[in-house]
C-alpha cells in the first residue's frame, strides 16, 4: 500500500529510501494515508454556490445528440450554439408561507436561506395571488366559509357548485342580484369582469402547484408539503395543510436542505414552524420541494467562455469600451473562435453594447488608426463617448481613440490651472484640449490627421467651446515651429504631447525656438509633457536618454511616472520638464 502511494502522479519523485521509511510504524502509516486522502477530496470538492457543472439539464429527446451543451455550426460565417444547453435545474427546499409574514420570516431566517447571486431568496407564487381589495370583504367569518364565499366571488362558484360560468355570464349574474345585495358587496364588479392585462401564464405540468419567472431563472412547486409533522410539533397537530387560504411566498432554503426531512433541519427553522403552531391548530406553513432554473441570461460571460473555449485556452475577461463598441484585442489562439467570443460578449453587455470588434493588425499609419474587424452586433463605428462630463464624437475607422487613458487624461487636468494657455500638439478629436477649455484660458489644437480635425472642431462645438479653442492641422514639429515663433508663445505655459510613439522625436522642434528674441525679454518657459514607451528593464532612465539626446541638453530636470503597462514588458510613461532656457536659446550668438 506504502508503495503505491509514492508511485501516484504528482507524488514525490522516486527514491531509493531506507527500509525505516519505507515501512513506517502503523501511527504514522495511518496519518499520511489521512493527508493524501484529505487533499484527494479538496481538489474535487465542488464549491458552493450554481455552477455549470452542477445541476442537471432539463430533459430533452433522445434524438439530439448529447454533444448539444457545445452544440455549434458555421452559418453564413457566424458561430451559433444552442442557449438552452446552458439551462441548468437545481433541486431545492422551501418553506411556504403566507405573504404577509415573508419578510418578518426572511430576518430570522436569514442564515439559513438561498445565497446565490443574483437569485433572491424569496419567489411568488403567482398561482395563489389574489387582490388585497378583496381580502378585506372576507371579514371576520369562519375561514372556510370565508374562502367559499371568496371563491363564489371571483369566479361565481365555490367548490361542488358545478361549472365556471364565463365572465360576461358571470356579470350578468352579479347585475341582476344588485338591487338585492347592494353596492357595497358589488363595488368591485367592473374590476372583477374586466378582462385581465397581464400576460398568461405558461401551460403548468401536473403537479407543479406555482411557477414564478423571470429573465434569468424559474422556480416551480414540484411537490407539497404534505410530511407528517405530529413528530416534530406534537400529537394536536392536525395533519396536512389545507386548501389554498391566501396569497403565499417561497422562502428557498440553503442548499445544502435540498434533500432533508423536516427533523433533519436547522433548529432555527423547526422553531418557526413550532411557533407557527402554537399560534393556530392548523399550520400554514409549510415545507415544500422545488426546481430553480437557471437560463443563460444568468450566468455570466466567463462561465460560457469557460463552458465553451477548449480546456488550456484563456478566457478573454477584458475589453475596452468606447460609446456602444466593445473593442477587444484577442490573441492568436483565440482567433479561431472569435465569433463565439463576440456574440457572448455582446449577448452579456446588451443594450449598453451593440457592437464587438477586434484589432486584427498593430498601428502603422501616420494617423495612428487602427484596422478593425466587426464580429457582431452592428456594422457602425460612429459612436459617442462620454468622458469628464463632455461628449465626444469618434468614428473608429477614421479616428484614434483610447478610453484605458480617461484616469491619466483626468490627472493631467487635475494640474491646469485657470490661467494657463494649453498647447495640445497631438490632440485626435480632442480628450485633452476639450476637456482642458473648461478649465485654461485658452487651448491651441493641432492634429495632422484630417478626419480628427473634422471631429475636433465638431466636438468643439457640440460642447459649446469653440470661442475657447483655436484648430490646426499640420505636422507636429512644424506646428511647434509656428505656434512658438508668433505672438501666442509668450502665453504658453503648458504643452501636451500625447504620441508615445514618436512624441520623444519632436521635441527637438524646441531647441532655438526663441533664438530670434532677446534674451532680457520677458518668456515663460512652458512646462512640457512627453508620453512614450518603453521596453528597458529601467523605463524611466531610458526615457529620461531618449529627451535629453532629442534635446541635445545634458541635464534635464525631468519627472517621469508610469502610466500603464500596454503589453508585456512594455511600458507607457509620461516626462514633465520646463523646458530649459539654454534648449530655448540654443543657436544665439551669446552661446556661441
Amino acid at each position: 500500500m506504502v508503495t503505491k502511494l509514492f508511485l501516484r502522479p504528482n507524488s514525490l519523485p522516486l527514491i531509493t529510501f531506507p527500509p525505516k521509511l519505507l515501512f513506517p510504524k502503523p501511527k504514522f502509516l495511518t496519518i499520511s494515508l489521512f493527508c493524501f486522502t484529505t487533499q484527494t477530496q479538496t481538489q474535487t470538492q465542488i464549491h458552493y454556490g450554481p455552477s455549470l457543472h452542477k445541476g442537471t439539464k432539463p430533459s430533452q429527446s433522445q434524438s439530439q445528440p448529447q454533444q448539444q451543451q457545445q452544440q455549434q455550426q458555421e452559418q453564413d460565417d457566424v458561430i451559433i450554439f444552442d442557449e438552452k444547453s446552458f439551462t441548468r435545474v437545481f433541486e431545492l427546499a422551501a418553506l411556504r408561507v403566507p405573504a404577509k409574514d415573508c419578510f418578518a420570516l426572511e430576518s430570522r431566517l436569514r442564515g439559513h436561506l438561498l445565497n446565490w447571486p443574483r437569485i433572491r431568496n424569496i419567489a411568488r407564487v403567482p398561482g395563489d395571488e389574489v387582490d388585497p381589495d378583496l381580502l378585506n370583504l372576507l371579514g371576520e367569518e369562519e375561514e372556510e366559509e370565508n374562502i367559499v364565499s371568496l371563491e363564489r366571488r371571483i369566479h361565481g362558484k365555490a367548490e361542488g357548485d358545478g361549472d365556471v360560468l364565463s365572465p360576461v355570464l358571470y356579470r350578468d349574474k352579479l347585475a341582476r342580484e344588485f338591487n338585492a345585495r347592494g353596492f357595497v358587496k358589488f363595488r368591485n364588479l367592473a374590476k372583477i369582469s374586466r378582462p385581465k392585462k397581464k400576460k398568461k401564464m405558461e401551460e403548468r405540468s401536473e403537479g407543479n402547484k406555482g411557477i414564478g419567472r423571470n429573465e434569468i431563472s424559474l422556480v416551480e412547486v414540484v411537490e407539497e408539503g404534505e410530511e407528517d409533522l405530529k413528530g416534530l410539533l406534537g400529537d394536536e397537530f392536525k395533519g396536512k395543510r389545507k386548501k389554498w387560504s391566501g396569497s403565499t411566498r417561497l422562502l428557498l432554503l440553503d442548499e445544502r436542505y435540498a434533500a432533508r426531512n423536516v427533523e433533519e433541519l436547522p433548529e432555527a427553522i423547526k422553531v418557526v414552524l413550532k411557533e407557527d403552531m402554537r399560534e393556530s391548530t392548523k399550520s400554514t406553513f409549510e415545507l415544500v420541494r422545488c426546481k430553480l432554473t437557471l437560463f443563460y441570461d444568468y450566468w455570466q460571460m466567463n462561465e460560457i467562455l469557460e463552458a465553451l473555449l477548449p480546456k488550456g485556452i484563456i478566457v478573454p475577461s477584458a475589453f475596452e469600451t468606447v460609446g456602444h463598441i466593445a473593442h477587444l484585442n484577442l490573441r492568436e489562439e483565440h482567433l479561431p473562435y472569435k465569433n463565439l467570443i463576440a456574440k457572448v460578449v455582446l449577448d452579456k453587455n446588451q443594450p449598453k453594447m451593440q457592437t464587438v470588434v477586434n484589432k486584427i493588425d498593430a498601428i502603422h499609419n501616420d494617423y495612428r488608426t487602427m484596422q478593425l474587424e466587426v464580429l457582431a452586433g452592428n456594422h457602425s463605428l460612429v459612436t459617442t463617448v462620454v468622458e469628464n462630463g463632455m461628449r465626444f464624437h469618434v468614428d473608429l475607422a477614421t479616428v484614434y481613440w483610447n478610453s484605458r487613458l480617461a484616469t491619466e487624461r483626468q490627472r493631467l487636468l487635475s494640474g491646469f490651472t485657470h490661467s494657463d494657455v494649453v498647447c495640445d500638439v497631438f490632440s485626435g478629436v480632442g480628450p485633452i484640449a476639450i476637456s482642458a477649455a473648461k478649465i485654461v484660458k485658452r487651448v491651441y489644437a493641432n492634429d495632422l490627421n484630417p478626419y480628427a480635425v473634422e471631429y475636433l472642431e465638431r466636438n468643439c462645438v457640440f460642447n459649446k467651446l469653440e470661442k475657447k479653442i483655436k484648430v490646426f492641422n499640420m505636422d507636429g514639429r512644424r506646428f511647434i515651429q509656428a505656434i512658438f515663433e508668433s505672438d501666442k508663445a509668450k502665453s504658453i505655459t503648458q504643452v501636451v504631447m500625447n504620441l508615445p510613439k514618436d512624441a520623444a522625436e519632436y521635441l527637438d522642434a524646441f531647441r532655438g525656438i526663441f533664438r530670434d528674441r532677446p534674451k532680457n525679454g520677458d518668456f515663460t518657459f512652458p512646462m512640457i509633457h512627453v508620453y512614450g514607451f518603453s521596453k528597458a528593464q529601467d523605463p524611466e532612465f531610458d526615457f529620461h536618454e531618449r529627451i535629453r539626446i532629442a534635446l541635445s541638453e545634458m541635464v534635464v530636470d525631468v519627472e517621469v511616472r508610469r502610466v500603464r503597462l500596454v503589453a508585456p514588458g512594455k511600458w507607457m510613461l509620461c516626462a514633465s520638464f520646463i523646458l530649459p532656457e539654454s534648449v530655448a536659446f540654443a543657436g544665439t550668438r551669446l552661446d556661441m
